[in-house]
């Protein structure tokens, strides 16, 4: 039913620009009545960093950037949803045109900068539909004007982690200047030990949320070993291999 209401909007949808009709597509998610799908079988559960996942295939962040239209998404079977990224304070991202159809691979690029409506904007949603169920991650991404990058992840951990199932540290967005200098060994350890100790003070001794770490693809051998190397020492949940390049 859902690939032939599909194939009925799809050419309305492309009388648009890429961008509009992104935003009419989480509109049209966040104002439809919740579906419920069939039950996933068994067999496609997948258990990882303390999560049971109905199924393996989720919606990675940069669609729900701000957190609208998570049991829309969800209703139409994602094992989880992760919105994002996520900003401490808000921000436009990069001017028009910053998303761009590619009609030969029938796909959507995009450009957009990491542009948030800020945590709080975020962390009221979350908060609106906490009890609603479905493994929800948040996306954290630092703002691009900030004296102190570390500290944004810091203060998004805080702030967030009570609120999702999940936590991407992303220092690997390729459209913000500079914050791909955050995966050096160095300025990575000191990030993630920040940005854990807020997590933890957030737990209040509870189940602390799981902290995963989302990587460029880009990334030399030696690279890679120092990353993985900070993830062990400072014991984070898991890694998302990859952003784009």
């Amino acid at each position: 039913m859902i690939g032939a209401l599909f194939g009925l909007a799809r050419p309305l949808i492309h009388k648009l620009d890429a961008e509009q009709a992104h935003r009419l597509t989480i509109a049209a998610l966040s104002a439809a009545p919740p579906l419920r799908p069939a039950a996933d079988p068994p067999s496609l559960a997948v258990e990882a960093f303390g999560l049971r996942f109905a199924n393996p295939v989720g919606l990675a962040a940069g669609f729900d950037k701000h957190a609208e239209a998570i049991d829309g998404a969800l209703g139409l079977g994602f094992g989880f949803v992760e919105v994002g990224g996520v900003t401490p304070l808000p921000q436009a991202g990069n001017p028009r045109p910053r998303v761009f159809r590619l009609p030969e691979d029938e796909a959507v690029i995009n450009r957009y900068g990491l542009n948030s409506e800020g945590m709080e904007a975020v962390a009221a949603r979350l908060a609106a539909r906490r009890r609603e169920g479905g493994i929800v991650g948040v996306n954290l991404g630092a703002n691009k004007d900030s004296a102190d990058r570390s500290a944004d992840y810091a203060v998004l951990a805080g702030r967030l982690a009570p609120l999702a199932d999940f936590l991407t540290v992303n220092v690997s967005s390729p459209n913000t200047p500079g914050l791909r200098d955050l995966q050096a060994e160095s300025a990575l350890d000191d990030l993630v030990a920040r940005t854990l100790a807020a997590r933890d003070e957030a737990a209040a001794g509870g189940k602390p949320t799981p902290v995963l770490i989302k990587i460029a693809p880009d990334l030399s051998i030696p690279e890679l070993d120092s990353m993985v190397s900070v993830a062990r020492r400072r014991k984070v949940d898991g890694m998302i291999v990859s952003n784009t390049t």
